[in-house]
């Protein structure tokens, strides 16, 4: 499988990030033939965790541009649960074994892969081979190596690609994105994003198994600062160092418990991010040349709250995995924007493998080769 270098991904990405022609998305008549002939797009969840029992599959009955189609779940029990709950059809309910079936369910379209890390790119790969567009849970892969397989296995179907960055439809993080854009407070002259949370009671999750997470905090938590920290500046970084601290090694016995990181970027800003699974954080401040601008909460589900220099952020609240959904929706249906393409997680597992090689080597300066427009999405 075609492997890609850092400088040949960057140059494709400069040539239309967030757009029509990103790796994975169909043709423009394409798309649009499937809008006037299906309103609304089918989504399967596979795997009925925390996550798509609380947030995805209720999102999922207020979206406006799809729906809960089916499940995949590897628990029998589940499987009458939500049938009757979501009135799923027998035939869109699967398993893990049987998954691949899902190629001849005409009523599926989009398959949203919410599995620990290590099944990311197996389940992604398969849904693509299946003909269905891809929804991944964050971080997109265990690797680097396993993005570009993704990344490959949509574009050789002609399936579109989605990470879930549920933030990026969020909008308060959208007026984060246009104060930079529009330079409202001037140059950004430092930047700090801190996400994490505390893991008191369930030392056998696996979150904390590394073979299942790829890691810990950094590869949960950590994404969100680093997300916060590119789309706080308009820029990716071009260098990382790192350190790794351990207060609880008892409890953390395989995985990264708290990591800080410093970023330079190319316009002289400097940035930090500090993640966590034993310390309550979730703020984005940046100082700027004309003011500062501040969300906190940055990254929870709970509404996000804003401050800048001018004063209060307010705007209504929506579930954030409702306006995800809906807008990847919309990506397929009518060429709308892709606000969180494959290239975007790629990008992320490269910063994150740079921080593990940085802490590694005792916290020695990694440098990033990115395009200067990479991966900011729609």
């Amino acid at each position: 499988m075609k492997k890609f270098s850092r400088r040949d991904f960057s140059s494709t990405l400069a040539k239309g990030v967030g757009g029509a022609s990103l790796i994975g998305s169909m043709p423009l008549a394409c798309a649009m033939g499937n809008s006037q002939t299906k309103k609304k797009l089918g989504i399967v969840l596979v795997g009925l965790g925390s996550y798509s029992t609380y947030q995805l599959a209720p999102a999922l009955l207020e979206t406006k541009h799809c729906y809960l189609a089916g499940i995949v779940t590897g628990t029998p029990e589940k499987e009458s649960v939500w049938a009757n709950k979501y009135d799923i059809p027998r035939e869109n309910i699967y398993n893990y074994e049987n998954f691949d079936d899902i190629a001849k369910n005409d009523a599926i379209d989009v398959v949203y892969v919410v599995l620990p890390n290590s099944m990311h790119a197996e389940f992604c790969i398969r849904a693509a081979k299946a003909g269905k567009h891809v929804i991944c849970e964050k971080p997109m892969a265990m690797n680097v190596e396993e993005c570009d397989e993704i990344i490959q296995a949509c574009n050789s179907s002609g399936v579109k690609l989605g990470i879930g960055y549920r933030l990026h439809s969020e909008p308060y993080t959208q007026e984060i994105k246009r104060l930079v854009k529009e330079k409202t407070f001037g140059a950004i002259n430092y930047i700090s994003a801190d996400a994490g949370y505390r893991s008191m009671s369930n030392p056998d999750q696996w979150r904390l198994n590394k073979k299942l997470s790829g890691g810990g905090a950094l590869m949960n938590m950590g994404v969100y600062a680093i997300q916060s920290v590119i789309y706080g500046t308009g820029e990716n970084p071009i260098s990382v160092s790192a350190q790794e601290y351990s207060t609880r090694p008892e409890y953390f016995k395989d995985t990264d418990e708290t990591i800080t990181a410093q970023f330079e970027f190319e316009s002289g800003t400097v940035g930090s991010i500090m993640t966590s699974h034993n310390v309550r954080a979730n703020r984005l401040f940046a100082s700027c040349q004309n003011g500062w601008f501040e969300l906190d909460p940055a990254s929870t589900y709970i509404p996000l709250a804003g401050r800048t220099s001018q004063g209060k952020l307010n705007f209504p609240q929506e579930s954030q995995q409702k306006l995800q959904m809906d807008d990847f929706a919309k990506h397929i249906l009518f060429n709308a924007p892709n606000r969180a393409p494959g290239e975007m997680g790629r990008r992320d597992m490269i910063i994150v493998e740079a921080i593990y090689e940085s802490i590694f080597n005792g916290g020695r300066k990694v440098k990033l080769d990115f395009a200067p427009q990479y991966g900011f999405g729609g």
